[in-house]
């Protein structure tokens, strides 16, 4: 679907300049002298890089959408993770490098979405939230109770996070996977 260039916001998946671009930010400019623009920060879908582009009301751009499915995580092996879909149980293949440092968050079993364009992956979205076990955590240090610190701690992926003074090992929290973040002990 074509669209002009003022209609573009934050969230719009845009074809621009041969590739698929995700629009990060926008911002209306009406200068002094000429015409108005929209000035857009985007983000390449397939590579990450980023790039900041105007567009006038005149210049049209083709706006698409993903097609989600969801899958489900069943193993790594070597520098691959395999996917099955729900639907068809066909098996999907992606590099480790594809998903990123959130490969480690990957659990059997672990219900996922993928998102394709034409039938050719370009991400892959995690659940928010995952149950992991604490490996190993720093013992409190005393006069830090006092104030709300927190201490590093090494879940059972490997993975060091910031947790409150009282979480110790073997005990189970809650993590954001998309920020790394603790969120609070698992139930």
């Amino acid at each position: 679907m074509k669209i002009n260039g003022n209609e573009i916001k934050p969230g719009h998946l845009i074809e621009h300049a041969g590739g698929l671009w995700a629009a990060v930010r926008t911002n209306h400019v009406k200068p002094g002298k000429g015409g108005a623009f929209n000035q857009v920060e985007l983000k390449n879908l397939r590579d990450g890089t980023k790039l900041n582009e105007r567009f006038r009301a005149t210049e049209t751009v083709e706006r698409f959408t993903l097609d989600q499915k969801d899958h489900q995580f069943l193993y790594a092996e070597g520098e691959t993770l395999v996917f099955m879909d729900n639907e068809t149980f066909e098996q999907l293949e992606l590099a480790a490098d594809f998903v990123g440092d959130r490969a480690a968050f990957l659990q059997d079993g672990m219900k996922v979405t993928v998102e394709s364009y034409e039938d050719t992956p370009i991400g892959i979205r995690l659940p928010d939230y995952v149950v992991l076990a604490i490996r190993e955590a720093d013992p409190v240090v005393k006069g830090q109770t006092a104030t709300s610190s927190y201490k590093p701690a090494i879940m059972e992926n490997g993975i060091r996070v910031m947790v409150p003074p009282f979480i110790e090992a073997g005990e189970r929290i809650l993590v954001d996977t998309n920020d790394i973040l603790y969120v609070r002990r698992a139930d």
